[in-house]
């Protein structure tokens, strides 16, 4: 227990606020107070999910293991964009996705670079592996600007008569559902070339038992399986409460859901991958670093989003993948920014202050952003 509460486990202090949340939305207090200590519980809920999943992986060898990481990665924010959209927030949902592929290539990889960059001169990755992640979020930017694209044109034939409001609504569903399938296909398939065919790219220049020894803690099988359960368990029980109280506290503060979605929520759902890409880049393990932040992204664009579209249809409410413009001009400017920082291989922190200052410019622009 004292080990469990170290100064290097820091995040699991903020554990006292599970209870707390718990204690206030049963006896109706404020939204922006059960906002608050639910957004504060489910930071070391989604830490404890992503160390225990990674135990796993030590465990069940490369392959299953891999397949884990990939599944629970963003496990605490797939399931607050479920609640969230069981209750009809589409608009929160996208948002969360949107904030969740820019956060991390902006302000957690910025973070990285900024803080590796600090303590090492220069910093070098496989930059082969940071190519093909650049090029898997190019598609997310082209799954996001087709239904919009498709949108406009859909809105000129309305306005023509051609097609009913009804016919444009079951179009986009249609379009967003199919490219949501194609998503999920490309994922499967870069699961297989970052595990299988190709896995030497994504270890860097240490071996695979070395890149993850800062998770080897020694927990058994039984005792991993268990706090992913109960972790799991955990992040949907405090997800309600935050997902409950996000359109109150969203008002009460003056704030867009749209703002709240983008920054808020995004964040929180990171938190604890945040700082362990952090950890590594200041360890000069920088492929590792990449691989968190960039392959995080990836993750939500062609896995969590695909899958939320597929549980609005078993929710009954079908949600489209249609994005505000400034959202997909948003996400394909980080990304092009990126691009940019990873082709060279190599990373200074210069390069960190750059990707946090076009965060930050872009987060400056979602809270001015009318409703």
């Amino acid at each position: 227990m004292k080990k469990f509460f170290a100064v290097e486990n820091w995040l699991n202090w903020l554990l006292i606020f599970l209870p707390v949340a718990a204690f206030l939305e049963f006896n109706h207090a404020a939204p922006v107070a059960i906002f608050a200590t639910s957004c504060l519980a489910i930071i070391p809920l989604a830490g404890l999910m992503g160390k225990a999943t990674e135990h796993l992986a030590e465990k069940m060898g490369a392959g299953i293991g891999g397949l884990l990481n990939a599944t629970f990665g963003n496990a605490a924010e797939l399931i607050i964009a479920a609640l969230a959209l069981h209750k009809g927030l589409h608009g929160v949902v996208k948002a969360s996705i949107t904030g969740s592929i820019i956060g991390n290539i902006l302000l957690v990889l910025g973070l990285s670079v900024l803080a590796g960059g600090v303590k090492f001169t220069q910093q070098r990755f496989n930059r082969t592996a940071a190519g093909l992640g650049s090029t898997l979020l190019a598609l997310s930017v082209v799954a996001l600007l087709i239904p919009a694209v498709f949108h406009w044109v859909a809105e000129e034939e309305l306005r023509s008569g051609t097609i009913t409001h009804t016919q444009e609504t079951l179009l986009e569903r249609g379009l967003s559902l199919e490219i949501s399938i194609v998503l999920f296909l490309v994922y499967v398939l870069s699961l297989i070339f970052s595990l299988k065919t190709h896995k030497d790219l994504f270890l860097g220049e240490e071996s695979e038992r070395q890149a993850h020894e800062e998770f080897k803690k020694g927990w058994s099988l039984k005792l991993s399986a268990t706090v992913l359960l109960l972790a799991t368990a955990g992040v949907a029980v405090v997800s309600e409460f935050l997902v409950g109280a996000v359109e109150a506290t969203a008002h009460a503060l003056g704030l867009t859901e749209v703002f709240v979605g983008v920054i808020v929520v995004a964040v929180i759902g990171n938190a604890a991958e945040h700082s362990t890409a952090i950890l590594m880049a200041m360890k000069n393990k920088m492929d590792l670093a990449i691989n968190i932040a960039v392959g995080s992204s990836i993750q939500v664009a062609l896995f969590v989003a695909p899958v939320l579209v597929f549980l609005s249809y078993a929710f009954g409410n079908p949600m489209d993948l249609r994005f505000t413009l400034f959202e997909v001009m948003a996400v394909a400017m980080a990304v092009a920014v990126v691009n940019l920082v990873a082709q060279d291989g190599e990373s200074h922190w210069m390069e960190g202050v750059l990707l946090l200052a076009v965060y930050l410019v872009t987060g400056i622009a979602f809270y001015f952003l009318p409703a």
